[in-house]
């Protein structure tokens, strides 16, 4: 730290606070950082400032924090429930990964993503849940030009028919109610699964805590998630959601947009299901997914934040393609 430069903190008053903090805090060298700090200093102390913060009120934030933290482990992340509670998950995956109004929209990852899910064929199950509904899941990939994309990675995840993941179960024997795909070279992919049911996010804790203070309730419609990753296209986490769910327009984590919604059918030819070995009357989902190539979501990422910071009275620069104010 340059000592000589620091300003000098003293007299210190609730209308000079923040630019003090600004600038102490200017001497950063990541403008990225810096930037993110400063707006997040603002809008914390103008909260103070807005609301009369009390004390206890500052110290039952803190300790409430903490409780989150606590509570957190490598199979719940109550942190990222959080976010997904007060809709900062959805916010920030919308701003980070634009869509053109031709491809497929994203929604919250979600708390329960893991890295253990097995690689399987294009036909097999990625349920166990013997009381579960069998569901055929067939679907496309393909780029905004209706081109197929093969050789995709489809990570696909869902609860088991009493709406739990398998890492919420103490006695799990291994990953269940996921696995990993890949897209033919029709951009096509297809498994079994069972019939996604609506459930409770956790609510035994901190979080769910908060949800009651609110007077909301803590359920999710059913849904089913998705994730497609391949070199050259922008990353997209999404789901698909059963019509007429009765949580579909008061979904807790607000993940619900009517692109992804979509109508349960059935197996109803015979071909088709001796196709894809299932019986006849299966439940059926049917989807169509859009990805956008990297170049284009950076393209509409820097537009749209171009446009953001211009409202705001900013210059604009981008340095590692994240943009910071032009001050020079």
């Amino acid at each position: 730290m340059d000592t000589v430069s620091v300003p000098s903190l003293k007299d210190l008053t609730i209308d000079n606070i923040t630019e003090n903090v600004h600038a102490i805090n200017s001497q950063c060298s990541d403008q990225r950082l810096k930037f993110l700090l400063e707006r997040t200093v603002s809008h914390l102390h103008d909260l103070a400032r807005e609301t009369r913060l009390t004390t206890d009120e500052w110290m039952a934030t803190l300790l409430f924090l903490t409780r989150v933290g606590q509570i957190s482990s490598d199979v719940r992340q109550e942190f990222i429930l959080l976010s997904d509670v007060l809709g900062l998950s959805l916010l920030v995956d919308s701003i980070d990964h634009p869509k053109p109004e031709n491809s497929t929209e994203g929604t919250v990852l979600g708390p329960f993503h893991t890295h253990e899910a097995e690689h399987s064929h294009n036909g097999g199950s990625i349920s166990q849940d013997a009381d579960g509904e069998p569901l055929l899941v067939v679907c496309t990939v393909k780029d905004v030009d209706g081109n197929p994309i093969s050789g995709v990675k489809v990570d696909v995840w869902e609860t088991d028919s009493k709406g739990f993941y398998d890492v919420q179960h103490a006695d799990r024997n291994g990953p269940d109610g996921r696995a990993v795909l890949t897209s033919d070279s029709a951009g096509n992919f297809w498994f079994k699964a069972i019939l996604p049911v609506p459930y409770p996010i956790p609510h035994d804790g901190p979080v769910g805590g908060l949800l009651k203070k609110l007077n909301r309730h803590p359920y999710r419609p059913s849904h089913m998630h998705f994730m497609f990753d391949k070199s050259g296209y922008d990353p997209l986490i999404t789901a698909l959601y059963l019509k007429n769910d009765p949580y579909e327009s008061t979904d807790a984590v607000f993940g619900v947009k009517q692109s992804l919604i979509v109508e349960v059918g059935k197996v109803d030819d015979k071909d088709q299901a001796e196709k894809y070995g299932v019986k006849t009357g299966t439940s059926l989902i049917t989807y169509d997914f859009v990805l956008v190539t990297d170049e284009a979501a950076r393209k509409l990422r820097r537009s749209k934040a171009e446009e953001a910071m211009n409202s705001q009275g900013r210059k604009v620069r981008f340095i590692d393609d994240l943009p910071v104010p032009d001050v020079d």
